[in-house]
């Protein structure tokens, strides 16, 4: 008797000074274990680890359901998304005013829906060891069309004499739009003597092969990627200040700080699927957001996406120049 009182009062102790449970993936209002049918998401390679991410934790609650996540770019994807060709575009900025009347033209509606914070993330080699960070100008300087930068020493005089590799994400992304327009103050305005891709893992592949690259992507990547890459602290006007999850939630890493969205037509929801999908995405994008690199939104930012679900609140609540702060102060 004395030994399993023992037992138990250890037992009861060892529980009490457990960790508490981690916060469950997969929550989600409706049973979907009936449900079946497509879901079809295209756009950003940005925001697709998080799309890919909420795929497979779908095709758990609902198997009978298949989810297909392309990489097309945030551009290309919306392309698709007006020709009727997908149910969902992953976007890493809002839409264009231009694509938003190519959607009306072609008889598409749709509810833009924000998915997490994003710092685009601008990187070196791990063996350069000059650069301590870069200004928002000398970035300008460096990706501006015709720029006459074209090796360390151009832009400050004591780098190297090393020509600098370029790699950035290719015109159709959503990352190039944004960072041409924070850094160049036109979207699509670049110097085009850079290595592109859409794939961010290309980019990763090219800026570690190379002791003398620079290039840009999400900040997932980076977080992926830090024992091949080296982050470079960004200038704003507020001194230098490195991609992290408080810098880019408050908004301090700027002008590289930004939301990435979700595009969903209006028209797909009416399958009982595609409304379950996004309704299981904005219920656990939080958590897998954070656990794919990008950090999480206010719960209140995704509870009012959830309405505007429900209601079938059409149109942008963001605009074309979205940021962390505005996503915060908009309803």
């Amino acid at each position: 008797m004395f030994r399993f009182i023992t037992l138990l009062l250890l037992t009861l102790a060892a529980a009490g000074c457990s960790e508490p449970a981690e916060q469950d993936v997969g929550k989600s209002s409706t049973n979907a274990s009936a449900l079946e049918g497509r879901v079809r998401v295209d756009g950003s390679s940005t925001v697709f680890p998080v799309s890919e991410a909420v795929a497979e934790e779908f095709g758990t609650a609902a198997p009978r359901v298949r989810v297909t996540v392309g990489v097309s770019g945030t551009g290309g994807g919306f392309k698709k998304f007006i020709n009727g060709e997908t149910d969902i575009n992953d976007a890493s900025r809002s839409i264009k005013p231009s694509e938003m009347q190519q959607a009306a033209a072609a008889g598409i509606s749709f509810i833009e829906l924000p998915v997490a914070f994003d710092g685009l993330s601008v990187v070196v080699n791990p063996q350069n060891d000059w650069v301590d960070y870069l200004t928002v100008d000398e970035l300008h300087r460096i990706w501006r069309p015709g720029s006459q930068v074209m090796t360390w020493q151009d832009v400050r005089g004591h780098w190297p004499n090393q020509p600098i590799k370029l790699y950035g994400p290719g015109t159709d992304s959503g990352t190039f739009d944004y960072f041409t327009e924070a850094v160049n103050g036109e979207s699509q305005s670049s110097r085009a003597d850079f290595s592109a891709s859409e794939d961010d893992n290309v980019l990763v592949q090219g800026v570690a092969g190379d002791r003398y690259a620079l290039g840009y992507f999400g900040y997932a990547y980076y977080e992926e990627n830090q024992d091949k890459l080296k982050v470079v602290p960004i200038d704003g006007g507020s001194g230098p200040i490195a991609p992290n999850p408080v810098t880019i939630n408050d908004g301090s890493y700027a002008p590289l700080s930004r939301p990435i969205f979700l595009y969903v037509r209006t028209d797909a929801l009416d399958k009982p699927q595609v409304e379950q999908f996004v309704h299981f995405y904005l219920d656990n994008a939080g958590i897998l957001a954070r656990e794919v690199g990008y950090i999480e939104l206010p719960e209140e930012t995704y509870q009012k996406a959830k309405v505007r679900v429900d209601t079938r609140e059409t149109g942008t609540a963001y605009g074309e120049d979205a940021t962390v702060s505005t996503l915060l102060t908009s309803h």
